[in-house]
């Protein structure tokens, strides 16, 4: 018997497939223009080669605005599973009051609002209620509300957004020629690890968990918009 390709496809969409599309550099929400402070940062000398740059991602994701927006993601994830829709917002407006720069928060805003409408045209299932219709919406709310909608795996979806950050970085640093490319995926398959811990770890989490201390990160991004000259938006 021959089987044809509707009977072979299954009516379960595997859960790592929204987020292979949703984290894909082809999905268009910009952030390929944002390097997160990372271009002051190579201007300033603080990272040098591919071992600085691995710390430096390190340190983002252990200690930094990628561990904090892991915990974000995970409230958000979690605010979609009632009717009440005032949590959300009010995560919403919270992600966005702690963007540490204008420019951190125009990153976040951004990607996250570019996030939103394509997802709205492309997965409108995925779109939750409590979203802002118009306005900024802070990425990880975008994502971890979308993620939480599909009902899809909580600590896989906060490894692959964290990794997907990570790939971002390591992105920019290569435009920026900092690395080559074998180095630059020797750091991205380094950090599989620390993206999965923080991925369970996240889940976890409360807004009492939020915080930070990646202080040369934060700083990097205040002296970026003064950065005389620039590839990035931060």
């Amino acid at each position: 018997m021959r089987m044809t390709m509707d009977t072979a496809i299954s009516t379960t969409i595997d859960p790592v497939l929204p987020l292979l599309a949703w984290l894909s550099p082809a999905y268009p929400v910009g952030a390929f223009a944002y390097s997160h402070g990372l271009e002051s940062a190579l201007d300033a000398g603080l990272v040098t080669d591919a071992s600085a740059l691995e710390r430096w991602i390190g340190d983002l994701v252990r200690h930094g605005s990628v561990r904090q927006d892991a915990v974000l993601a995970a409230a958000a994830f979690r605010a979609t599973g009632g009717e009440d829709t005032e949590p959300l917002a009010e995560l919403n407006d919270l992600a966005l009051a702690l963007a540490p720069s204008r420019e951190r928060r125009l990153e976040t805003a951004s990607t996250g609002r570019a996030f939103v409408e394509v997802t709205r045209a492309a997965w409108p299932q995925a779109i939750a209620p409590g979203l802002p219709a118009e306005g900024d919406v802070a990425y990880p709310i975008a994502f971890g509300s979308a993620a939480g909608r599909l009902r899809l795996p909580l600590v896989s979806s906060l490894a692959a957004f964290v990794l997907g950050v990570v790939s971002n970085l390591v992105s920019a640093a290569l435009r920026l020629g900092a690395v080559g490319q074998t180095d630059a995926q020797r750091i991205v398959a380094a950090q599989v690890g620390p993206a999965e811990g923080l991925g369970a770890w996240a889940s976890q989490t409360t807004l009492d968990d939020l915080g930070g201390c990646a202080l040369r990160s934060d700083i990097a991004s205040l002296h970026h918009e003064t950065l005389y000259s620039r590839l990035f938006r931060s």
